[in-house]
């Protein structure tokens, strides 16, 4: 698993900054903090530790620099999640069916 990548999806208005960018494509920081309750300062520290995991990328255009997800990256993201999930899918069952046990054993 990659920490630094979970640090980073795991603040909410870093994943609300990634969810507009994949609903509106490519943004500034000043464009995004139009739409969130945060400075532009916080949108572009946000957005700083985005780039620095990989899930975002910025391109020079003008004055300012426009973000765009990394889709490779998200696609990097969700396949852990998808992996995480699976094993706390097996190790609930394992202790469903321990509970299970214990439960058969006091009915007899």
């Amino acid at each position: 698993m990659d920490d630094a990548l979970w640090d980073a999806v795991g603040d909410p208005m870093r994943r609300t900054l990634l969810d507009l960018m994949l609903i509106g494509g490519p943004s500034s920081a000043t464009r995004l903090s139009e739409r969130v309750s945060v400075t532009r300062q916080a949108v572009a520290k946000h957005l700083s530790v985005l780039q620095r995991v990989g899930l975002v990328r910025a391109r020079q255009e003008g004055r300012e620099r426009q973000f765009s997800v990394d889709s490779e990256q998200l696609a990097r993201a969700t396949a852990q999640l998808h992996e995480v999930g699976r094993h706390w899918d097996e190790r609930l069952g394992r202790i469903k069916q321990i509970a299970e046990e214990i439960e058969r054993s006091r009915q007899n």
